[in-house]
């Protein structure tokens, strides 16, 4: 076999391989929509049926009408959303001044700051169910929306920090020097110069962090007794009783819960892809 052949033969394969990731990622995605949009008798049947044979609204408009728990799917959907975009507000401004922190300055017990990190982030999150739990009872804020952003907030906060700091890290500090020189202060810096070089950064872990605070459902389990403040991962399992499981009604919100995500991505998708420090210095 001559190199070029193998090269081919190479490419071949790593792009047969990529297209059997996808299709695995895929897959569960759609058959969760295709499900949302089938009868009840092609759910339950035991044949395989790939795509609708006989596509019905009856599980979506079900949802929308009667809702979950005696409340309209909105509110979910709306508490789902205050608890994420709270989660990735105020982890952003947090996650961005300590990794700024890090990364520029030099103190007592930094780098055991660091290893810290790493640690809260090997600690399963479950092991930390009871201590929240009787934190969040203690402050007042069981049963509120406002513990469960807490929460989140907590379990964001250690990936998007030490995310943010590589980035941080990654901007000449020439950068700022240069602008000290022509007299901006430090605040001015910060917004000036290292936030807009930073922002690529900012956008991913916002996206990691509205992902997880979006589909958090141990917490919000533990945490929300009051069915008007439970969060989407919370109301789907009102879809499961104990003789039987509504799973067109489970695919028709899964996938209405699905699409906030969707639009946030393609809202962020190009600052994230963007150069990190793409006409930072100019003539």
């Amino acid at each position: 076999m001559t190199p070029l052949a193998r090269k081919r033969l190479a490419k071949y394969g790593l792009n047969a391989g990529a297209i059997a990731v996808f299709l695995f990622a895929v897959f569960p995605v759609y058959w969760m929509v295709a499900t949302a949009f089938k009868p009840n008798d092609e759910i339950y049947t035991t044949e395989f049926v790939p795509i609708p044979l006989s596509p019905t609204l009856d599980h979506v408009e079900r949802v929308f009408t009667k809702g979950v728990a005696g409340h309209s799917i909105w509110a979910y959907l709306f508490n789902s959303a205050i608890v994420a975009v709270t989660t990735v507000l105020v982890g952003a401004v947090f996650a961005l001044l300590a990794a700024t922190a890090v990364a520029r300055f030099r103190f007592r017990f930094r780098t055991s700051f660091l290893v810290l990190l790493l640690i809260v982030q090997m600690v399963p999150a479950e092991a930390l169910l009871i201590p929240l739990f009787l934190m969040v009872r203690r402050l007042g804020m069981y049963d509120q929306l406002i513990g469960l952003i807490v929460v989140n907030i907590g379990l964001t906060l250690p990936f998007s920090v030490w995310m943010l700091r590589t980035f941080v890290a990654a901007v000449p500090k020439d950068l700022e020097e240069a602008a000290w020189i022509d007299g901006a202060t430090r605040f001015t810096t910060f917004w000036k110069v290292l936030f807009p070089l930073v922002a690529p950064g900012l956008v991913a872990t916002s996206i990691f962090s509205f992902i997880t605070a979006w589909n958090e459902f141990v917490f919000a389990l533990t945490l929300i007794n009051e069915s008007g403040n439970y969060t989407m991962p919370r109301a789907l399992q009102f879809f499961i009783g104990q003789r039987s499981t509504d799973w067109g009604g489970i695919m028709a919100a899964s996938t209405l819960m699905t699409i906030p995500v969707l639009v946030f991505f393609l809202l962020v998708q190009r600052r994230m892809v963007s150069g990190l420090v793409a006409g930072a210095v100019k003539g």
